[in-house]
């Protein structure tokens, strides 16, 4: 199909896009400096216990992320219908604040659950159980991130969450070098370094946007009160649809390991070296999702169904491309980036058997990842929720009749759980869009009668 969109909507579509692809592209070295830090001690325990308190804190905050997600479609909208962002952003921090709270609160249940789940010796299990005791203490800033990112998002204001990205990655390095080699504080140093580095990204997000938080927006969220009952409650209903449906695909993603811990180590390890591929994937693609968010919103909010219209179509055009060049970059360099990621033959043959499926994950999951932008801007959470939990079930039915076939079966369910999500959502908003239940969607917060 031919891109129609005006030069100038697909300007403003790189415009959004690219900070965001970098801002994913440097998200994985977060967990490489703490890797290269501890990694460098006299043993091995301190490795595993920050690799096992990374794995915890990455499945516990994935949990929250739709506080990104639901303050990026209510500020677009906000935006869109020239209505106040800042109330959206102040209720959100608010929300995070106590979400942090709680888990602080709560930490000593969390913690004991998740290392009872994560497993590992005694001595493994007490150095990660330090390292999460002083890292939760992070936990409000944590949340609080997600938050500002999605209503930078919303303001189109994307370099912000690049920036942020750049700083805490930098300070985190810092700090963990500093603590770990110089005042000798082993685990526990690298988990202070995380938190303070959230607090810094958290301080400089409000720097950088303090333009969105001029006198005139500031007296509009005073008028509009932020404690008023209506929007809280239709923010915390968009959130905890968007949450039920990050614990459903988590629950995926733990099955997923789980299974392929018991078909053995070497396929344990060479799922986890393809899981490359889809993170990848996944992260190309949302640099574009993020861009359908706030066109999407923007027009919702300003009730234009042709800008609606020409925002998921050329956002879709864009997805599309990208699509088909990870195709073609998956089949010339995946198995070099297999070599890359691996130096274990056993390990390198085994993930080369299953690569072709690698192959098919731009066919099946770009147009969910897509879509997920599409809705986040629309705020469709309930929509998200129900195709996301449908999907999951597929995944289980799938992986149930394909038992026989081991890793295959595993891999054929994964794509039938992202080729799912994308049709049923595609259904839900082409249906949406033809009868007028959904194209402009009323489920949006009304910050002018809040």
């Amino acid at each position: 199909m031919k891109n129609t969109a005006t030069p100038v909507l697909n300007r403003r579509i790189w415009m959004l896009a690219w900070p965001l692809l970098l801002s994913n592209l440097t998200a994985p070295l977060l967990s490489l400096v703490d890797t290269a830090v501890v990694g460098h001690l006299d043993s091995p325990r301190y490795l595993a216990a920050v690799a096992m308190g990374g794995n915890y804190f990455m499945f516990l905050y994935f949990s929250f992320n739709f506080l990104r997600m639901g303050t990026t479609g209510f500020t677009a909208q906000a935006r869109g219908g020239s209505q106040s962002t800042l109330i959206v952003i102040c209720r959100a921090l608010l929300l995070a604040a106590v979400l942090g709270g709680l888990l602080i609160a709560i930490n000593p249940w969390l913690r004991d659950l998740g290392l009872l789940l994560l497993g590992g010796s005694d001595e493994v299990q007490t150095l990660a159980a330090q390292y999460i005791n002083i890292r939760i203490l992070g936990a409000p800033a944590a949340l609080a991130n997600f938050a500002l990112i999605g209503f930078a998002i919303g303001v189109q204001q994307t370099r912000v969450p690049f920036k942020m990205t750049l700083l805490m990655h930098g300070s985190n390095a810092v700090l963990s070098y500093s603590l770990v080699y110089i005042w000798h504080y082993d685990v526990g140093g690298v988990a202070a370094a995380s938190a303070m580095a959230d607090y810094l990204g958290l301080f400089a997000a409000l720097y950088w946007l303090r333009g969105e938080f001029n006198p005139q927006a500031r007296r509009e969220a005073l008028e509009l009160g932020l404690l008023r009952l209506q929007p809280m409650l239709q923010l915390v209903a968009v959130n905890r649809d968007l949450f039920i449906r990050s614990l459903a695909l988590l629950s995926v993603f733990f099955f997923f390991t789980a299974q392929g811990a018991r078909l053995g180590d070497t396929l344990l390890a060479a799922n986890a070296v393809l899981i490359t591929f889809l993170l990848i994937l996944s992260n190309l693609l949302d640099g574009f999702a993020n861009a359908a968010e706030a066109l999407v919103g923007e027009a919702v909010g300003a009730k234009d169904q042709p800008a609606l219209h020409r925002s998921v179509k050329a956002t879709g055009l864009w997805s599309g491309y990208i699509a088909l060049g990870s195709f073609v970059g998956f089949l010339l360099l995946g198995a070099p980036l297999i070599n890359l990621l691996t130096d274990l033959d056993s390990v390198r043959e085994v993930a080369l058997e299953y690569l072709p499926w690698m192959l098919a994950l731009p066919f099946t999951a770009s147009l969910g990842f897509w879509l997920d932008g599409v809705f986040v801007g629309a705020t469709r959470a309930h929509d998200m929720r129900n195709t996301m939990l449908v999907s999951v079930a597929m995944f289980f039915l799938v992986w149930w009749l394909a038992r026989p076939l081991g890793n295959h079966g595993l891999w054929l369910a994964m794509n039938a759980l992202m080729l799912t999500r994308g049709l049923l959502m595609a259904l839900v908003w082409w249906h949406g869009s033809k009868t007028g239940t959904g194209a402009l969607p009323a489920a949006t917060v009304d910050n002018k009668t809040g």
